[in-house]
């Protein structure tokens, strides 16, 4: 690799690396938000939200990353341009495919860092929040549970509480339990405490009833009581054996899905030929202002046409990228289609860039010197 590549490398690079962290950091925080609630309101610790937290950012990485190359390129090339480096780099016989060569070695490392997120650590994270989120329902539900609102613990449990005292006790409780739909309970509650325990989170409570109904029958049991303790542990299914969506998978469960729904095959299906999709746009954002700010003359009235050229040209790309996704989703011929949508920039860009230096490449140095002689 040239000097003029590794120097064109070295700055794309580090405004890739600044435009996707302060990306990645607005997102995060977005995206924390409701954790932090956790915290302030309900009590959970923080070692906790930060786990949360840092399990959350490769959902959002691969979004940003392909975003932070668009820009880190489209910035560069603009800077070189705007302060003569690229009009040097032309006058010394530079053609566009030899600038491109250092854009397309940083296309490939984000190709391989989302890549890597792709094939695990996607699915790794995904799993290890999941499983949180079960273990806090699990031993925390005390603090999950807001006054004035229904809470559904899992899907088979509904809590509501009016409001705590001063002792952060419950004072007015309801419980929906649908674990048999054949039979379901209602138990209300004067009071009730939340205990937390090392098989799982319990409730006692005081000085109410338990009502069962038999569909069948048509018959109201009601049992009242003075003192009655729930197992909340025992309601919910443990995260070993809950069914993992599809982002919790890996490619290769996603590409071979072993079920007989049509419909979770179809998210699964969908879900993997996103997660290739995704490395492979890099290709495209990395190409896109390339190939609207390097072919044609230089002008010493700037290039903000050919800046906004390439931002239109990306947002049309990103639009019917997400418009392709959604057709497929629902039809899976159209599947091929978002291979097209994706890969199509890229060729059309590389096209450019070959014709163009083809074209002027015995022209640079004399057209350049020019130029120089006329600022």
């Amino acid at each position: 690799m040239s000097a003029l590549s590794r120097y064109i490398l070295r700055q794309c690079f580090g405004v890739m690396i600044f435009v996707t962290a302060a990306l990645a950091a607005a997102v995060w925080l977005a995206q924390s938000l409701p954790l932090i609630d956790l915290i302030v309101n309900r009590g959970l610790s923080l070692d906790i939200f930060l786990y949360l937290a840092l399990l959350i950012l490769p959902r959002f990485l691969d979004i940003v990353l392909p975003i932070g190359v668009f820009i880190a390129v489209l910035l560069t090339f603009n800077r070189l341009t705007s302060e003569s480096e690229l009009v040097v780099m032309r006058a010394a016989g530079l053609g566009p495919m030899t600038l491109a060569r250092p854009v397309l070695m940083l296309a490939g490392i984000a190709f391989a860092i989302l890549m890597s997120f792709s094939l695990y650590l996607l699915p790794v994270s995904s799993r290890a929040f999941k499983d949180l989120q079960f273990e806090i329902r699990n031993r925390f539900v005390s603090s999950l549970i807001q006054e004035g609102t229904f809470t559904n613990v899992s899907d088979k449990l509904t809590l509501y509480i009016r409001n705590r005292d001063a002792d952060g006790d419950a004072v007015g409780l309801l419980i929906n339990d649908n674990r048999d739909p054949a039979k379901p309970v209602t138990i209300l509650a004067e009071r009730a405490a939340f205990v937390d325990t090392p098989s799982g989170s319990r409730i006692i409570m005081v000085n109410g009833d338990r009502q069962q109904f038999d569909p069948q029958t048509r018959k109201l049991s009601v049992l009242t009581f003075d003192r009655y303790t729930l197992d909340l542990g025992s309601l919910q299914d443990a995260p070993m054996v809950r069914f993992r969506g599809a982002e919790e998978r890996f490619l290769g469960e996603l590409l071979f899905p072993k079920t007989s729904d049509p419909v979770i095959r179809r998210s699964f299906i969908m879900e993997a030929h996103q997660r290739i999709l995704t490395p492979l746009s890099t290709l495209a954002f990395a190409v896109i202002p390339l190939a609207c700010l390097l072919p044609g003359e230089f002008s010493r009235r700037g290039q903000s046409k050919r800046v906004m050229a390439a931002v239109v040209a990306a947002f049309v790309f990103q639009t019917a990228s997400l418009g392709v996704n959604d057709l497929a989703a629902r039809y899976a011929e159209a599947i091929p289609l978002m291979y097209v949508v994706d890969l199509l920039p890229f060729a059309i860009g590389m096209m450019m860039l070959m014709h163009r230096g083809i074209r002027f490449g015995l022209r640079w140095p004399v057209h350049m010197a020019h130029a120089i002689r006329a600022r």
